[in-house]
């Protein structure tokens, strides 16, 4: 039973790490983009759930409502300040250098406002779980919901992209932003989108993840976002079910090896594995080879 609770507990942040991947998949497959400041919104996330059930004592739902919305914003202004001037820039390293800025900045923005004080979380998720095989096997509610929450919002993103206008827009701008363009698709409305979108589910992944590690600081997200992007990069970035998968394997892996290993070696058994994968697959488990036309 033992494993079996260890097990459950490696889905449930599998499950974290995959929400927050879905956002830098989306970010790249679509922009070509690696928004490395995407932790940050997370930690945003948590600070805005915080302050309104805490400050202004709004019922959990109301909180992550706000909390949405204000990441929703926070993206899509983030985008259009920091990441569209340098859409067509010579190199890449210019996104890249600038996304880490963006993250330093929400950092110190969150130190100034809110100190660096731990603060106190309490979880969004009142349920108590569930207790099976006689009270050996005990779920928390937070695990439930969070692994119930990473379904729906996989199954909804898939919906989206293949059954509406706007998720054939992106599909048709990560193909190619000049032809998508042609045919009439406002490529910086639908980047926007997909900004707006990834933001969005970073606060879902606040929530979840500042209620099972109900601990929140200016660095809450930061380990977090780059454990979620070696999960994109693990699934295979650009695929919506590889960072689900991505997620889920990375996840287990950690709480596993932190239990039947070392908790100082979690970490590193993790990134070897992501080593590992991509050197018998570049791609990660779902990428796909693109060939470029010359």
């Amino acid at each position: 039973m033992n494993f079996l609770t260890y097990l459950i507990n490696g889905i449930s942040l599998g499950s974290i790490y995959a929400i927050i991947a879905l956002g830098y998949t989306m970010v790249y497959g679509i922009a070509k983009m690696l928004n490395f400041a995407h932790g940050d919104v997370i930690m945003i996330g948590g600070y805005l759930i915080y302050t309104a059930s805490s400050t202004y004592g709004f019922n959990p739902l109301v909180s992550i409502l706000i909390s949405v919305v204000g990441c929703t914003i926070l993206g899509m202004l983030t985008e259009k300040v920091a990441y569209k001037p340098l859409r067509n820039a010579a190199s890449n390293l210019a996104v890249l250098i600038t996304a880490i800025g963006v993250s330093y900045f929400l950092q110190n923005i969150a130190l100034l406002i809110f100190g660096a004080n731990p603060k106190s979380f309490s979880s969004v998720v009142t349920w108590e779980g569930l207790s099976l095989a006689g009270g050996e096997l005990k779920i928390q509610g937070v695990t439930i919901v969070t692994i119930l929450t990473s379904v729906v919002i996989l199954i909804a993103l898939q919906l989206f992209i293949n059954k509406t206008k706007s998720g054939q827009a992106m599909l048709a701008v990560s193909e190619d932003k000049g032809a998508a363009t042609l045919m009439g698709i406002n490529v910086n409305k639908t980047i926007s989108l997909t900004f707006a979108i990834g933001s969005g589910l970073a606060a879902i992944a606040g929530a979840l993840l500042c209620s099972a590690y109900p601990t929140l600081t200016p660095y809450t997200g930061a380990m977090p976002g780059i454990k979620a992007f070696v999960a994109a990069v693990l699934g295979g970035i650009g695929s919506i079910p590889g960072a689900m998968i991505g997620g889920l394997l990375l996840g287990v892996v950690e709480i596993l090896s932190k239990r039947y290993i070392s908790t100082q070696l979690a970490d590193a058994i993790v990134f070897a594995i992501l080593i590992i994968i991509l050197l018998v697959k570049p791609t990660g488990l779902l990428g796909k080879n693109i060939q470029e036309k010359v």
